[in-house]
This record gives structure tokens, C-alpha cells and sequence, in this order.
């Protein structure tokens, strides 16, 4: 099923209002429809690893931000199913430590890139920076930033110049070869609130529940409005943000699979040139005399 993923694309310089982009859509799939699809995009993803890690040119960094319970554990399990855990990692970007937070912002996720060949998916990521700090400016204060002592000074030339400095670490990362694909997952605050209730109800799903989900909910319009600024200045034709209907759950993840199928398919990746062909006769011919 053809479905034009590019409206979901933010252009470079645009603006983002998150109200005009839909929450609920289904792309013209059903469940049954989007499991068949999911299936045939596991399988292209497997056989496109494979060919992805032996040509050793590019790395590939996917990078998922959301509001909590809109789906990205279930994108990042459905999704990569297929993938060989060899060239395939997962990083969760929690609160900052001590040791990371006497580096600068970018240091931690610096080291958590991905070589040629691999694959990284940051679970949260970077731009945490330019969402929880700037929602809870408090936070920033922990960074010990010369001549920023004070919430009071975070102007609008602070966080503009975040904005650069994001940007040109990820052009920096594309010029050496990787790839970049962010996806921001748009669930609605009451499909949100459905599956938090879901997870308060069954006693198997409690563990995915914390208090501090009801804080982040309660900031819902300033989160929003973090979201829509971080896009609006961090989407590039490099690394470009794929706004992604997050309130059918089958949807979604249909929708990564074939995005991140539609770059690596654009790729024109080729397995390295083997040993000659008398070569590979001879190799033959001594193990067959075994």
C-alpha cells in the first residue's frame, strides 16, 4: 500500500503547528493490513542490515522522541524484530549522571554513536536538552555552564544557540557517513491518558507507570511548544524529523519501518568486491580435496 510519508516530513525552515498534524491517523491500513505489512518490512530490514554492514560506508543513527506511553519501546520491539542484535543497538538516555554532567550536553551521546556498518537507536536522545531543560529550565543550572548561574539568563539566544550547536554536531555526523532519521511519535493527550489508565488498571503494566509521568502531563502545552520549536529548528535535509500519527499504535510502526526501508533502499549499497573468481575456484577445489 503506497502511502505518502513526505507530509509527514518536516521541511527544513518551516514552521510546526503539532494541532494541524493528525494523531489518529491510519495510513488506509487495518491491524490485519499493517501486521502484513509490518511482516514484509522485517524481513526487508534483516536483508538490508546484512548488505548495510558488509558495504561499511555508512552508520545509521535513529533517533525517537515522544511524550511518555506514545508507543516508542513498542516501535523500537515490532520494528527492529528482524534486525541481528550484532549490528543493532539500543541507548536509553536517562538523567544525566555526575560523570556526564562534567562534560558538555553532547559528550554522553557523542560516545554512544554508532561505527560504520551499525545501527543506533537513541531512546530519547540529545534533545532532551532542548525539551526537559527548557520545560524545567532548573535543570540547566546542574550543568554548571560559565556565566549561567541563574534561570534567568536562559534567553532566547541561549537556546538558539543550542539549536546551532545540535545542528551542526548532526552535519557533522553526515558528512562522515551517517545517516540520520528522527521521528517524533504525536500521540493525543487522550489517547495518553487511555493508556496510562491501562497501565494502572492491569497489575502486568504497573511497572511502566511512575508519578513523575503525571508532572510531564500536567506541562503537557510547554512540552508541546518545546516540540514544536525543536523541530521547527532542527529539521534538515541531513537529518530531517518525521512527525508520526501515534495514536494507532500499528500505524506507527509501519510507518518507521517503511521510512527507515525508503532511506536505506536510496543508499545504493553494494557488497565489497570479493576474491577473483580463479580464486574462489581454487579455495573450492583445495577444501573439496580435503
Amino acid at each position: 500500500m503506497d502511502y505518502n510519508y513526505s507530509k509527514l516530513r518536516v521541511k527544513e525552515g518551516s514552521k510546526v503547528k503539532l494541532k494541524d498534524y493528525p494523531t489518529d491517523e491510519n495510513g488506509g491500513f487495518d491491524k490485519k493490513s499493517a501486521k502484513d505489512e509490518l511482516k514484509k518490512n522485517i524481513k526487508e530490514l534483516s536483508d538490508f542490515q546484512e548488505l548495510f554492514y558488509a558495504d561499511d560506508r555508512y552508520s545509521l543513527l535513529i533517533i525517537l522522541q515522544a511524550p511518555d506511553a506514545a508507543g516508542k519501546d513498542g516501535v523500537i520491539r515490532h520494528v527492529m524484530s528482524g534486525i541481528n542484535p550484532q549490528g543493532c543497538r539500543v541507548h536509553s538516555f536517562k538523567t544525566p549522571t555526575k560523570t556526564e554532567l562534567e562534560h558538555d550536553y553532547l559528550w554522553r551521546h557523542y560516545l554512544a554513536l554508532p561505527e560504520r556498518g551499525m545501527i543506533e537507536i537513541f531512546n530519547r536522545s540529545h534533545y532532551e536538552n532542548v525539551l526537559a531543560t527548557k520545560v524545567n529550565a532548573p535543570f540547566i543550572l546542574n550543568e554548571r555552564i560559565p556565566e549561567y548561574d541563574s534561570t534567568d539568563k536562559l534567553d532566547k539566544d541561549f537556546w538558539e544557540n543550542r539549536y546551532k550547536s545540535i545542528n551542526h554536531f548532526e552535519k557533522h555526523l553526515h558528512e562522515n557517513g551517517m545517516c540520520i532519521l528522527k521521528f517524533f511519535l504525536h500521540i493525543s493527550k487522550d489517547e495518553q491518558k487511555k493508556r496510562f489508565l491501562s497501565r494502572l488498571e492491569k497489575p502486568e503494566k504497573n511497572w511502566k507507570f511512575s508519578s513523575a509521568d503525571l508532572s510531564a502531563r500536567a506541562q503537557w502545552d510547554e512540552y508541546q511548544k518545546a516540540y514544536e520549536e525543536m523541530m521547527e529548528k532542527t529539521s534538515t535535509d541531513y537529518a530531517p524529523w518525521y512527525i508520526i500519527p501515534a495514536d494507532k499504535k500499528y500505524f506507527a510502526r509501519v510507518a518507521v519501518g517503511d521510512i527507515i526501508l525508503d532511506l536505506f533502499k536510496s543508499l545504493k549499497l553494494r557488497f565489497p568486491s570479493s576474491e577473483s573468481p580463479e580464486m574462489m575456484a581454487k579455495a573450492k577445489e583445495q577444501l573439496m580435496s580435503e
